[in-house]
């Protein structure tokens, strides 16, 4: 059965690979669709700008969508020591910043990518991997600020905002199309202009990043820390870029990086900020933070090297890799997730089902694991044990429309025809374009449900 049901899924162009990458994208997809406004004070400039967001949809926005990316990410490191205090640290710029009153909160995640990230409401992320590379807190709190600035900027909310007036137009155009044949497409054309998170955090313009470096030194300044910070942290960076440049490719989607941004920072420092440069990097406070994340290091490294050759199709060298990672700390919930991801793709379900149980015991407050498990054994034929999975998933952490495909696939899979098409249907009537939602209106046409 599971040998006919894989082959079906190819047949209708849906590979293990596409699978694969399906359950990976879920983890972190959601749908907003914000009311527009019009325009609103820039609160950094106080000049106008197009901004059909309001303060409350940001924060609604936050709140929805932040929760699976960061679930994407691994979640939040077990370590609330180390949390607590980049949240400090955090915070502390936030109090000083241009919009003091929004619920700012910060975390070190799992993932170990070279990243940080914002949304809208000040829900602020950084990865295990660009946490490792720094030297001290004021290149810690140039990070944080910078992101910092991106919130009080207002830059994705304005982006999005451009972005609505085009899928605004796209709906009228898609449903004036539809107007023109068959109705039965009806159910994809619902709802278009939805932003998933990695819409919604990519591609700042060069001239937003200059204006959240500019933002973060002040802000760092502000709350007592030393601006060289941002020195060092565009330092650490060109470095890292020259050495692994495949390692930082997503924070180079979301953070276009340049070496005049580097030069920006130092002309800074030796004008507007030089009579600040006395103010201490507090490196030892610092390093008494990250000690234990520091002793992490070298398995961290190996599991960058594992997602890299991932990434290269290169699955059985990723193992060895995952390996070393896990032989080091064999109880790391990424690590763990990221070889049962690598063990499907090398078809071997019931090892990647191990592992992805492991996670689940790991850190059972986290919703990962449950998407891994039910790729496991959705791929091993096991169905309801997979519906059972990705229930379980959209229980922890709901909202992510994804996971009605997948549980389509499960029951579709376990012959019951009516609960797939249900899932189905309710998947078209969120998600209406890609190769996911044309699989799932074929099938609904196929047996009759449209």
């Amino acid at each position: 059965m599971r040998d006919q049901f894989q082959n079906h899924l190819e047949r209708r162009g849906i590979g293990r690979r596409d699978f694969l990458r399906l359950a990976s994208a879920a983890a972190a997809t959601a749908v907003f669709s914000p009311v527009l406004h019009g325009c609103a004070v820039n609160p950094v400039t106080g000049e106008s700008q197009l901004m059909f967001m309001s303060e409350k949809q940001e924060l609604a926005l936050d709140q929805q969508r932040s929760p699976h990316q960061f679930s994407a990410d691994y979640g939040p490191v077990q370590d609330a020591a180390l949390n607590n205090y980049v949240d400090s640290v955090g915070k502390k710029l936030g109090r000083v910043s241009h919009r003091p009153q929004m619920p700012y909160n910060y975390r070190v995640l799992n993932a170990t990518y070279v990243n940080a990230y914002a949304f809208p409401a000040g829900s602020i992320a950084a990865t295990r991997g660009i946490l490792l590379e720094l030297q001290n807190e004021a290149e810690l709190a140039a990070l944080l600020g910078h992101e910092n600035g991106h919130v009080n900027a207002r830059h994705a909310a304005s982006r999005m905002s451009k972005g609505l007036l085009v899928s605004a137009i796209m709906t009228g155009a898609t449903a004036y199309a539809a107007t023109q044949t068959d109705k039965g497409w009806q159910p994809l054309i619902s709802g278009l202009g939805g932003l998933s998170s990695g819409a919604l955090l990519a591609y700042y313009s060069r001239e937003n990043e200059r204006e959240a470096d500019a933002l973060g030194m002040e802000y760092a300044t502000r709350a007592g820390l030393n601006p060289q910070g941002m020195v060092g942290l565009h330092q650490i960076l060109i470095n890292k870029s020259k050495r692994q440049p495949n390692l930082l490719e997503q924070m180079f989607a979301s953070h276009p990086m340049s070496q005049e941004r580097y030069e920006t920072a130092v002309q800074s420092v030796e004008g507007k900020y030089r009579p600040f440069t006395g103010l201490p990097l507090n490196r030892e406070r610092f390093m008494d933070h990250t000690a234990r994340l520091r002793r992490q290091k070298k398995p961290v490294q190996d599991l960058q090297s594992g997602q890299e050759l991932m990434a290269k199709d290169e699955p059985r060298q990723a193992e060895e890799a995952y390996g070393r990672a896990l032989a080091a700390l064999p109880h790391d919930y990424a690590g763990l997730l990221m070889m049962a991801d690598c063990q499907n793709a090398l078809d071997r379900p019931v090892k990647a089902e191990e592992y992805a149980l492991r996670a689940t015991e790991v850190y059972p407050q986290e919703a990962r694991a449950h998407l891994s498990l039910g790729a496991a054994r959705l791929i091993n034929g096991r169905y309801a044990k997979a519906h059972q999975a990705f229930a379980r998933y959209d229980k922890m952490l709901p909202g992510n429309p994804q996971l009605l495909f997948l549980k389509g696939l499960s029951m579709e899979g376990a012959g019951n025809r009516s609960m797939a098409a249900d899932y189905y249907y309710n998947y078209l009537r969120k998600v209406n374009q890609g190769e996911h939602a044309q699989y799932a209106y074929q099938r609904l046409r196929r047996w009759g449900a449209l």
